[in-house]
């Protein structure tokens, strides 16, 4: 049986949780082998069905916000679409990151469905803006992309400012510091060797706050995720520790 959701916050209109790595967020016919979802498990852990309002992918961890009801659900998407939920990530990159910057690229629409993936060519590329600072940096002794004798390591805070499908992950290749444990976006020599010296690797990328104006209240939520323990252990073996968000 699996563990309970960690509730961060709960009203008789919304809920937000500690999504895990690894959980889908609502069942999907693209993956069948999934044995479950954010969506079932809170139906029978709370009793009633959560509306999702925004997406984070199946290997991100973090704040998932969702509706109780379909008028909240609206609501919230409103504000999404007026670009009013502020989403702040971390996340364990390749390489040095600067100390600040922008990343201003447009990405290429990413079909959800299989019915879709015709029609991805007549869609132009959508405008996609993430601004990032570096936390803190680290250099091992050790070689993981057989050109170098060391290793090194960034943590990254990032803010997409669109939600674009995988767009953190897409952003941070584009500029070379792929997500570490990436394996659709990333370096994979570097996420065999730290595997191999670490044990298991999740995708290092974390949803560890969300800002907006309740809908129906209008006052401000600020939701908070912890790290979780694979996250707190690789980043102590990589010294990137930080407080937690």
């Amino acid at each position: 049986m699996l563990p309970p959701l960690a509730i961060l916050y709960r009203d008789d209109r919304l809920l937000a949780v500690n999504k895990p790595a690894g959980l889908l967020v609502h069942p999907s016919p693209l993956d069948r082998h999934a044995t479950s979802s954010v969506v079932e498990q809170l139906q029978q852990q709370i009793g009633c069905k959560p509306y999702p309002v925004h997406r984070l992918d199946r290997p991100t961890s973090g704040v998932l916000l969702l509706a109780l009801d379909p008028t909240t659900a609206r609501l919230l998407g409103e504000l999404i679409a007026q670009q009013r939920l502020e989403k702040t990530y971390h996340a364990i990159v390749r390489g040095w990151l600067a100390e600040t910057g922008e990343i201003d690229y447009p990405l290429a629409y990413l079909p959800d469905k299989m019915a879709d993936r015709n029609r991805q060519r007549e869609k132009p590329p959508q405008e996609a803006l993430t601004r990032y600072r570096c936390l803190a940096r680290s250099e091992l002794p050790f070689a993981s992309d057989g050109k170098h004798p060391t290793s090194r390591y960034s943590l990254a805070e990032l803010q997409p400012l669109q939600g674009r499908k995988h767009q953190l992950r897409r952003h941070l290749k584009h500029i070379f510091h792929p997500v570490i444990g990436d394996t659709t976006h990333g370096d994979n020599r570097q996420n065999r060797v730290l595997t191999d010296r670490c044990g298991a690797l999740r995708l290092m990328l974390h949803a560890s706050r969300l800002q907006l104006p309740h809908p129906h209240t209008s006052a401000p939520l600020d939701l908070r995720a912890p790290f979780d323990a694979h996250w707190a252990q690789l980043a102590a073996a990589l010294t990137l520790n930080i407080s937690p968000p």
